[in-house]
């Protein structure tokens, strides 16, 4: 009570020091850079990422770009050349002006040269940054490439997708967020006893949602997935609190006159109420920060921190708010919605067996399309979110894309970093096996201009500057396979085999060598993340229900709702973005188990106060089942409309998924885990602390 006392008396102070935090929150949230390159969460010693630091360090350049252009002269050809290298942060840029004179016809150039840079009225323009992808000067010469260019010109890319991306999402996210706080509103107001209450839920929701924005300034930077869910999250998973909150304090004023005292009881209960449920969504997250591939750590810290602030102001700016909007609070009350349930409860106990029986059949083929979901790590899918489309003029390169691999048969370029000393014979010969490698569309090195015999003092120095600098030379392929295909992996096993002969130190990087990698990576981290985020939550439980098989019991209800969640893909043919089954993973174990502790603790309580074990779990269930289906709701409300509005797939798919777990866990919990705490009820007493003595026999 002490605390709920101290929150009452200094009320006042606590809001004006929660308005005054929103100043250097707004600061940090302006100030926090905003990661949309997702390879740079790479692990920092794979080879693909050294070499992509080499490339950037010795070399010079970072980001590479294709610019095709359609029926221009070669003389306008060449002055857009020029206005192009005058662009800050363009470090170089090909074309065949750099091997001839641009009054020596095309035509003259070695067939390597020509097919790499000419289609029918089409010729490519091959443009080098000296900053990294998605750094703000890469982004920001992008735009003024594509201005300088025109229409008739397709800028395609790594860095022409992240500047598409961020334009989208500086557009949408605002959006998102006005309908995650409209539909979880208007959940509130139909569900809840108060049509006031939802609007100071979401201020003092809204304000810890801008402290844990704005303190991601310490971090540095975050992923622009992050940014776009983490608001989202932290209102859906924290508005338990609020919800806990309320219903206290109404029960307090109930038995107490002074309604300052029963705000510090309520204060003071939901505070030891809500600890043991936020460690375990708390436990979830953070179990993300295990990744190898470190955008976990940058999700899990974010969601973790957000769910913490959530849990402080719940039980600080919260209670302040209503005591001084009590009066009006009370004149807007009506009778909620859902009210206890005993006839239905009463219903699902009885027909325990049938639920049981469900549980058993469903467990196999939720397994079986769990582990067969189709995974996709190719970044230019991700405009695809929504079915109804979207303006072309925010994702220019899709267009650029396409005409690229239909009419120059390049969906992506590798990258090779091999000893610039090595001898023109073993390089010409390096590079003519690179060229019958299959899907290979061409090839470009220093041997591929100037021939075995030629010196490459010939060359003009705007070229060698490109392709040969200190200890390392590079050579540009060109795939028909698009990164992430079985048929590019394949190729870029016999393309570092083909390098590794003539050079074992030689690197192959680009996009398509990167997320390969990420693949490997990130298949053994969502492992490792389900273990630790299962342990981590088991081991909470088994703190706080002071009982072995409990743990084992709600985990399993859980994870059963996530296997349905993760496995309905399969059944319906879609694909999910490779970070899905890990985000989804542990945000849904760690957000809905609170589901099953809240029915749970009701069940062990009425079980000690000597109820037989159907009559337990049937009031227990018709207890729980307002707060539970308020919570379930509000969840799916948030997230579900962003993922019919999000025109990004990864935030659609991801939303999607969340809205749809928080509704099968719902169900997992109100039909399945009664089921088995009946089913399993004498193994409960006698592996829970406590419970055994207390227990009065059941009557027969």
């Amino acid at each position: 009570m002490k605390f709920g006392k101290f929150i009452v008396k200094f009320r006042i102070p606590i809001l004006i020091i929660g308005i005054l935090l929103l100043v250097p929150s707004v600061f940090g949230i302006l100030n926090t850079h905003i990661n949309y390159d997702m390879l740079t969460y790479l692990p920092e010693d794979m080879e693909t990422v050294r070499g992509q630091d080499i490339l950037l360090n010795d070399f010079g350049k970072g980001a590479f770009s294709f610019l095709i252009i359609e029926d221009m002269e070669p003389k306008d050809v060449a002055a857009l050349e020029k206005k192009l290298e005058a662009v800050d942060h363009v470090d170089s840029v090909i074309w065949y002006d750099d091997f001839a004179d641009i009054a020596v016809p095309m035509e003259m150039l070695p067939d390597d040269v020509y097919d790499v840079f000419n289609k029918d009225d089409e010729t490519l323009l091959a443009i080098f940054f000296d900053t990294s992808t998605s750094e703000d000067a890469t982004i920001q010469a992008v735009n003024e490439i594509r201005s300088i260019a025109g229409e008739q010109c397709y800028l395609s890319g790594l860095s022409a997708l992240v500047t598409d991306l961020k334009a989208l999402c500086e557009k949408q996210e605002p959006v998102y967020i006005a309908i995650a706080v409209a539909c979880a509103c208007a959940a509130m107001m139909l569900f809840l006893d108060s049509w006031l209450i939802p609007f100071i839920f979401l201020a003092s929701i809204g304000m810890a949602i801008a402290y844990n924005m704005g303190s991601n300034w310490f971090l540095g930077e975050i992923s622009y997935i992050t940014k776009a869910l983490a608001a989202i999250l932290q209102l859906a998973v924290t508005m338990d609190y609020s919800i806990f909150l309320w219903h206290s304090y109404t029960e307090e004023k109930e038995k107490r006159t002074d309604r300052k005292e029963a705000m510090a009881a309520a204060v003071s209960g939901t505070l030891t109420a809500v600890s043991g449920s936020s460690l375990t969504t708390i436990a979830g997250f953070l179990a993300m920060c295990f990744m190898t591939y470190t955008m976990g750590a940058d999700m899990g810290i974010v969601m973790a921190k957000g769910v913490l602030l959530g849990v402080i102001s719940s039980v600080t700016l919260l209670p302040a708010m209503i005591l001084c909007l009590d009066k009006p609070l009370e004149k807007t009350k009506h009778k909620p919605l859902i009210r206890r349930m005993d006839k239905f409860a009463a219903f699902v106990t009885r027909r325990s067996w049938v639920f049981i029986l469900l549980f058993v059949l469903l467990a196999v083929p939720a397994w079986y399309g769990y582990s067969h979901t189709v995974l996709f790590y190719d970044f230019t899918s991700i405009f695809t979110g929504n079915d109804t489309g979207f303006d072309a003029e925010d994702v220019q390169f899709l267009d650029a894309a396409e005409k690229l691999a239909d009419d120059f048969g390049v969906s992506t370029t590798h990258m090779i970093l091999c000893d610039a000393d090595m001898p023109s014979k073993d390089a010409g010969a390096m590079l003519d096996q690179l060229d019958q490698v299959g899907g290979v569309s061409g090839v470009l090195g220093l041997n591929s201009i100037l021939g075995n015999d030629i010196p490459k003092e010939m060359l003009p120095d705007s070229i060698l500057d490109v392709l040969e600098t200190g200890d390392y030379q590079l050579v540009l392929v060109n795939s028909e396979y698009g990164a992430s295909t079985d048929e590019v992996n394949n190729q870029i096993d016999e393309i570092n085999t083909i390098v590794k002969q003539y050079d074992p130190d030689g690197m192959l990087i680009g996009e398509a060598p990167l997320t390969k990698d990420l693949i490997g990576v990130t298949d053994k981290d969502f492992r490792v993340v389900s273990i630790v985020s299962i342990a981590l939550v088991f081991i909470i439980i088994l703190i706080a229900m002071k009982s072995v098989s409990l743990p084992v019991i709600l985990v399993a209800v859980i994870e059963f709702a996530i296997y349905i969640n993760l496995g309905i893909p399969y059944y319906i043919g879609d694909s999910l973005l490779f970070l899905a089954p890990i985000c989804i993973s542990t945000i849904q174990l760690g957000s809905t188990v609170d589901y099953a502790i809240l029915l749970t603790t009701r069940y062990k309580r009425e079980r000690m106060e000597g109820g037989d074990k159907h009559t337990a779990a049937a009031t227990a269930l018709a207890v729980s089942i307002p707060s539970i289906f308020v919570s379930a709701f509000c969840f799916f409300t948030a997230t579900f409309g962003v993922s019919l509005f999000s025109d990004i797939k990864i935030i659609s798919s991801l939303c999607d998924l969340l809205s749809r777990g928080a509704v099968v866990s719902m169900l997992s919990v109100v039909f399945v885990l009664p089921a088995l705490l009946i089913l399993l009820d004498k193994i409960i007493i006698r592996t829970t602390w406590g419970m055994k003595p207390k227990i009065i026999p059941e009557r027969i």
